[in-house]
């Protein structure tokens, strides 16, 4: 049988181990063997492909770049996967995803480069995933330096709007530039740096309020890039694979801005940032301190706990501490579950991963649409390092950027106690009403430190 019909053969059967990786991936009691899944399809395709015939009909000649390249790109995956910590899990996720969106863009480059004629429809659409994958690249490698605290402001152009629109246009017209003069090597040269440009300057005004849909965003881009260099190849595990992730990640950012009530347009071009004076009407009143013991008292001796975990919990690496303190106030009775943001944290399900590796049981992680009917019952609702997510003003104040975005109901619930480094705002800049309310208290200090102060008091009233 044709060594190419067997290829393209195991890449049907990959896709679709993909997809059915995919799928397991939405639950997150399957999630883990949907990712196996998924890695092992990953491997297949990769093996299967040494197998794609050559020029001459024999095995391709440059196997043995392959293999030096596959070395170098898997011994660095694996030790960066293996040294990474959980809270810098967001910045890891923004890295590989740029590497996909770069990839994409240098094998277009190598096309161009051989200058062997594909038609005007495939050099265009190898121009599409070039800028695609460029802007993905450089925008997911300022969205890791972001996240990883290397560029710690946010950089805004006079007229940034009507910068990116210029620069997107004359991209475009570079780009049918190129597909009628695939061999003009400057045009090239131009189109890249200006595509890996646009991609810097669409993504230093983003602060990290809109990081985790920008993260998302970007992914989804990736896939599309992969996709069209997939068509330039004529390699349909690229298509499937790039079409399964760009339509993946544009449904995942999607309802990511639809949980914060904001168009994907404004969060690009009307990004909130942490240097931003917040708008709205001004927050009155004053923030009451409480301490660790009356903390737990009001929690121990209460029936039902509800802790929003945010950032703060990440940063501080808490999340074990947390699930400690849970226990215990099961164990003397109270009932306690957990509360999560589709925005909380720096990524898609940052929270949900925190809490899945601390051991707590999915059945007690429960998203907005689900717990927000159970604050008014609750007699404390714990929020630890969480800010926009929990800012009332969304629902009262038509004047604040965050006015109609859902949030979890913490100020509805009996008592409210926050645990919060200190009193600035949140990566937004906007105050936030609920730490001014009468029923909120603040524990000031390092999530890790304040919960394991709570866990001690909690052991002293059991054993009393």
């Amino acid at each position: 049988m044709d060594a190419k019909l067997l290829v393209n053969a195991a890449y049907f059967i990959v896709a679709v181990v993909f997809i059915l990786g995919l799928k397991a991936m939405s639950s997150p009691v399957t999630a883990r063997k949907g990712v196996v899944w998924a890695g092992y399809a990953m491997v297949a395709a990769t093996l299967v492909t040494f197998a794609w015939p050559g020029p001459d009909g024999g095995l391709m000649n440059n196997i043995p770049l392959m293999v030096v390249a596959i070395a170098i790109g898997g011994v660095a995956a694996w030790w960066s996967g293996k040294k990474v910590a959980m809270t810098d899990m967001p910045q890891m996720v923004a890295i590989y995803n740029g590497m996909g969106g770069g990839a994409a863009a240098a094998i277009a480059a190598l096309e161009f480069a051989r200058g062997e004629p594909h038609g005007e429809l495939v050099t265009a659409l190898a121009v599409l995933g070039s800028l695609i994958g460029a802007v993905a690249f450089s925008g997911s490698c300022i969205a890791f330096a972001k996240l990883q605290g290397i560029m710690n402001k946010t950089w805004r152009l006079p007229a940034q709007n009507a910068v990116n629109v210029a620069l997107a246009l004359l991209a475009v017209v570079l780009g049918t530039w190129i597909v009628a003069n695939p061999q003009d090597i400057d045009a090239l040269i131009a189109f890249y740096v200006l595509a890996l440009f646009l991609g810097v300057i669409l993504t230093t005004p983003i602060g990290g309020a809109d990081m985790p849909v920008v993260i998302s965003l970007l992914n989804a881009f990736t896939g599309l890039a992969v996709g069209f260099e997939g068509f330039v190849l004529g390699n349909p595990a690229l298509i499937v694979a790039g079409i399964v992730v760009g339509a993946s990640g544009t449904l995942l950012t999607q309802l990511m801005a639809k949980a914060m009530n904001r168009p994907i347009a404004n969060i690009i071009f009307t990004p909130m940032t942490g240097e931003a004076s917040g708008g709205g009407e001004a927050v009155t009143g004053t923030m009451k301190e409480t301490s660790a013991l009356d903390a737990a008292s009001m929690m121990r001796f209460g029936s039902k706990v509800i802790v929003i975990p945010g950032y703060g919990m990440a940063v501080a690496g808490a999340q074990h501490k947390v699930w400690e303190m849970a226990q215990l106030l099961e164990e003397a009775g109270v009932e306690c579950v957990f509360a999560i943001h589709p925005v909380a944290g720096r990524m898609p399900g940052h929270m949900n991963v925190l809490l899945a590796e601390a051991g707590v049981p999915y059945e007690k992680i429960l998203d907005l649409d689900e717990i927000n009917a159970d604050f008014p019952q609750a007699d404390v609702a714990l929020v630890i390092g969480a800010n926009d997510v929990v800012n009332p003003v969304a629902r009262t104040d038509k004047s604040s950027p965050i006015y109609g975005m859902p949030i979890l109901d913490a100020d509805r619930a009996q008592n409210c106690i926050v645990i919060k480094r200190g009193k600035g705002a949140g990566y937004s800049g906007i105050e936030n009403a609920l730490f001014y309310s009468d029923n909120c208290r603040m524990l000031y200090g390092s999530a890790q430190q304040a919960i394991a102060d709570i866990i001690h008091h909690i052991k002293t009233m059991e054993e009393a």
